[in-house]
């Protein structure tokens, strides 16, 4: 069975972007608009893995991060931050908050899908 990965981001372009990159590479996508979009979308079912922007209203990637790690079903599922920052205040900042990478935008697909297979096995 495909492994499912939830990106979360409020541009839709990225989404599409990154939802192409990972249907091409066989797996099967959600998509949220901003941290409370993706857990609500996410109270209905588990994925393998989730993909957050940091930047974005109602909720950001870091505020999604904490409130996913306190879930029990979410403690040890990757996730991944994809921004445009690239501090290294803001990376310290989201390995704190239990992120599990960080892949600066523009991303390459390839540079994307590298980073999936090492997280998901």
């Amino acid at each position: 069975m495909a492994k499912k990965i939830m990106t979360v981001d409020d541009s839709a372009s990225v989404r599409q972007m990154v939802s192409f990159t990972l249907k091409g590479a066989g797996y099967e996508v959600m998509e949220g608009c901003d941290g409370k979009d993706a857990l609500a979308k996410l109270s209905a079912g588990k994925v393998d893995m989730v993909i957050t922007d940091l930047n974005m209203p109602n909720m950001n990637g870091i505020e999604l991060i904490k409130a996913l790690r306190a879930n029990p079903a979410y403690k040890f599922v990757p996730i991944v931050l994809l921004t445009t920052e690239s501090q290294d205040t803001k990376k310290q900042e989201g390995k704190a908050a239990g992120a599990t990478g960080w892949i600066v935008k523009p991303f390459k697909p390839e540079q994307l899908l590298s980073v999936i297979k090492k997280v998901l096995g």
